[in-house]
């Protein structure tokens, strides 16, 4: 008789949160580029602007963290 496991607990690592994290922060620095060059309304430029600051420093923030962990971080090309 086989067992099949249905549900499997993996352990998420610090290093696999922060690797997903930057990838997902990634993903929100371009949605919110191509927002940016789509935005014609002033207060919607400054938002966006607002946005893309916020963004990137989460970014560099995230960035360091996996350097100063000595996590390995391959950026992937989009």
């Amino acid at each position: 008789m086989v067992k099949m496991k249905l549900f499997s607990r993996k352990k998420h690592t610090h290093e696999d949160l922060l690797i997903k994290e930057i990838n997902k922060t990634k993903l929100a620095l371009e949605a919110a580029y191509s927002q940016f060059e789509y935005v014609v309304d002033p207060d919607l430029i400054d938002s966006c602007i607002y946005e893309l600051n916020a963004i990137q420093n989460r970014y560099k923030y995230l960035i360091k963290q996996a350097k100063a962990s000595e996590t390995t971080y391959v950026e992937s090309k989009s």
